[in-house]
């Protein structure tokens, strides 16, 4: 499978970046009872970080995404990043973790170093992968849907063969390639826009991938994309 940058986004975000981990061989349905007191070490983290709602959207990492909603036309006050309504979440006291260990393991990196995280099912993944400006015409089906929503035109989004799999960069999943207890290949994408440092980046990738080696008992492999390195594959080493 092959994932790429569009030249289109870099010419309007040319230091953005994304971090791929590859999973092969995942155990989804793993025991993370271990885990649970550094899950909720995070959650304390998040809580001092961000004493108020507020304080979540004055993060420099934050206020990037937001510039990069308007960019595209899109409200961030009414889509959110995901980085920043998982931060919300932890703030309202609402259950993240147990989704299944896939996402968790993602969660977790989101909230340490205030990134938006997502990660699809390959084996629902049709034809390449493709972060791109929308027509407007791809169909969507988001998480939990069963409606059509379909892009606004010139949107950021993820998309295949068969339609997007991510509207607004990181907005919302779609339903077709979520991560489910039954998921043994995934890729899963941590994206980058300054004041992330490709340091940073290239730090959260590989964490993300010593977690899902961990935790998941899989087999991973990650890569950088950006302007110079637009394009990756699952099957490289």
């Amino acid at each position: 499978m092959e994932i790429s940058i569009q030249p289109e986004i870099f010419a309007v975000w040319p230091q953005a970046q994304l971090g791929l981990v590859f999973v092969d061989q995942a155990n989804n349905q793993a025991d993370l009872s271990a885990w649970h007191d550094e899950q909720m070490a995070m959650e304390n983290y998040v809580r001092q970080l961000f004493p108020t709602a507020e304080a979540v959207g004055q993060h420099p990492h934050i206020q990037a995404w937001r510039r990069a909603y308007r960019a595209f036309g899109c409200d961030p006050h009414k889509y959110r990043c995901s980085s920043e309504a998982l931060a919300r979440q932890v703030l309202k006291g609402n259950a993240i973790w147990g989704i299944n260990p896939l996402v968790d393991c993602y969660n977790y990196i989101s909230l340490k170093y205030t990134v938006p995280v997502g990660g699809e099912d390959c084996a629902h993944i049709q034809g390449a992968v493709v972060l791109k400006r929308a027509h407007g015409t791809e169909p969507f089906v988001r998480l939990g849907g069963s409606e059509n929503e379909p892009p606004e035109v010139g949107e950021v989004v993820y998309a295949d063969a068969a339609g997007v799999l991510c509207r607004r960069w990181n907005w919302r999943e779609a339903d077709r390639t979520k991560l489910t207890a039954d998921t043994t290949t995934a890729v899963l994408v941590i994206e980058a826009i300054p004041p992330m440092t490709t340091e940073q980046l290239q730090a959260a990738t590989a964490e993300l991938a010593d977690l899902v080696t961990k935790w998941c008992q899989a087999k991973t492999h990650y890569q950088i994309l950006s302007s110079t390195q637009p394009t990756a594959s699952s099957s490289a080493a």
